[in-house]
Order: C-alpha cells, then sequence, then structure tokens
C-alpha cells in the first residue's frame, strides 16, 4: 500500500493515508463511519487498488455488497491478484446469488489461492449451499484436511465452527457438540460463540444478574415500588398544604384591610405586587 500511495504528491499522499488509518481502526467497531472515510480516499485516489480494496471492504461491512463487489473487481483488475476471490463469492451470497458463488468456488483462480483463502473460499461454498437449503452438501464441503487436522491455525476456529453449526441445523445434535467442543478449544480470541453454543447443547441457563432471583427480592421490588408512591403522595400533600396557606394569608390580608380607609388598594393576590406591600409598611 506505501508503494502504491508514493504515486500520489505528498500532501495528497498524506490525506489519503489518514483516511485508510480511520478505515482500519473503525471498520469492526463502527462500519458507518469506516465506510464514510473510504468515500473519501476513493475520491481522492480511486486509480489507486489499495484505496479500491479499501473501499471494498468498508462497503462489505456495511452490506453494501453490490457496491464492495464492484470495487473488490477494481482492485483484482488493477493489481491481477485473485486473493479478493473469496470475498468476491461471498458478495454475490450477500445479493441473493448463491449459485454464482458455487460457480466461482469451481473456478481456476481458487486454486491460486493460498492455504488461508483456499479455506475461506470452502466456508463461502458451504454457506451458498446452506442458502440453497442443501445442508448435507455443505456439510460435505466442509469436510477437508484441514477440518481433520489437529493443528491450530488462524482458519480453524472458523472452520470447526461452520461445520458444527451445519450439522446442528441437519439435526445431529451429538455431533454438532463435539465439534463445538473442538472449536471452543481452538478459539482461543474466542472470535465466536461456540463456549456459548455448547452450554446451551448441555442445557446450561444463563441469568440475568440484574434480575430478582427468588419471591423476596421481588417483594423487595413491590416494596420500593410502594414507598415511593408513599414519597410521591406526601409530596403532592404538601403541596397541597402550601397551596392552601397562601390562599388563607392572602384573605387574612384582604379582611384587614378596611376598604373605607382612603390608603386601601384592593390586594393583587396573584403576582404579589412588593411595592404596594412596602406602601402598606409605610403606612
Amino acid at each position: 500500500m506505501r508503494q502504491e500511495l508514493l504515486s500520489l504528491p505528498k500532501g495528497l499522499a498524506e490525506e489519503v493515508s489518514r483516511n485508510l488509518v480511520m478505515v482500519a481502526r473503525l471498520i469492526d467497531e463502527d462500519p458507518e463511519q469506516a465506510y464514510a472515510y473510504a468515500r473519501i480516499a476513493l475520491r481522492l485516489a480511486s486509480r489507486v487498488a489499495a484505496v479500491r480494496e479499501a473501499a471494498g471492504f468498508a462497503a462489505y461491512a456495511t452490506q453494501k455488497y453490490s457496491e464492495a463487489l464492484a470495487e473488490f473487481r477494481a482492485a483484482k483488475r488493477m493489481t491481477g491478484s485473485v486473493e479478493l476471490w473469496p470475498v468476491m463469492a461471498d458478495c454475490e451470497r450477500g445479493l441473493g446469488r448463491p449459485e454464482r458463488a458455487l460457480a466461482m468456488a469451481g473456478e481456476p483462480e481458487v486454486q491460486k489461492l493460498d492455504k488461508a483463502g483456499q479455506v475461506e473460499m470452502r466456508l463461502v461454498a458451504a454457506g451458498a449451499r446452506r442458502d440453497m437449503g442443501e445442508l448435507d452438501a455443505a456439510i460435505v464441503t466442509l469436510q477437508s484436511p484441514e477440518l481433520a487436522s489437529n493443528s491450530v491455525q488462524p482458519w480453524t476456529a472458523r472452520l470447526r465452527y461452520a461445520y458444527a453449526d451445519a450439522l446442528l441445523a441437519a439435526g445431529r445434535e451429538d455431533e454438532a457438540r463435539e465439534w463445538f467442543a473442538k472449536t471452543a478449544e481452538a478459539d482461543k480470541d474466542q472470535a465466536t460463540d461456540a463456549s456459548d453454543r455448547l452450554a446451551e447443547l448441555d442445557g446450561v441457563e444463563f441469568v440475568d444478574a440484574s434480575l430478582p432471583d427468588d419471591e423476596d427480592d421481588v417483594e423487595g421490588l413491590e416494596a420500593a415500588d410502594d414507598l415511593d408512591l408513599d414519597e410521591d403522595e406526601d409530596e403532592d400533600d404538601v403541596q397541597d398544604d402550601a397551596e392552601v396557606a397562601a390562599a388563607e394569608r392572602a384573605a387574612d390580608q384582604a379582611e384587614y384591610y378596611d376598604e373605607d380607609d382612603e390608603e386601601y388598594e384592593p390586594l393583587d393576590t396573584a403576582s404579589g405586587d412588593e411595592d404596594r406591600t412596602e406602601g402598606r409598611d409605610k403606612a
């Protein structure tokens, strides 16, 4: 990527680089924001293959599969590399065209992929089979030397997980449990939820710690609610008492002044005019 950016003017290369860095930082946590940065980079340097690839992954992360596929194809034309072939096939799945993904799995490009790429292509092909309702075919597609190997590679957990999930979907629960256990064993980074799936199959129930776990707690919550209601009612009573007291004071003041008195002025009980009150105090 650095070599590609060197073909741009220095200032432009720096700006494109900053946007690509933000794409890489945000694509997992905030894909929409990553996509926005990718569009900026694309507008600045659409003839750079690395930019087209980054834009493709950002679109893919936001499920804009048609756009992602177009960007991946452009990057492939620019570089001649086939490493994007599996994700291109998965875009076809995302567009509702699993048969095209399967066709791509049989193309010569697959033989040019490294081991990780070939495993990824196998996962995509199995997913396409499942999209078409061919569960048994999906299971067979995933059966491979990589699946049977005891060696743990970067793709091992995902491959085992896909196999376990396919087995479970086919109703082969005992086998699925075995493979979820193998997945959890290989998944040191917890990239999958294999442990949770395994616990579910074993009948383990997860309890929300924020919820009460017995009747006493429920009664305690109800008592607290009643207490809150009582406090609200007390506040209302205090407010009513204050209004009554104010009205009584106003009535007392009105009775104190004699209408025949030359200095008498009607009381403004609504506003409590301070000037009038001061005048009466002086009198």
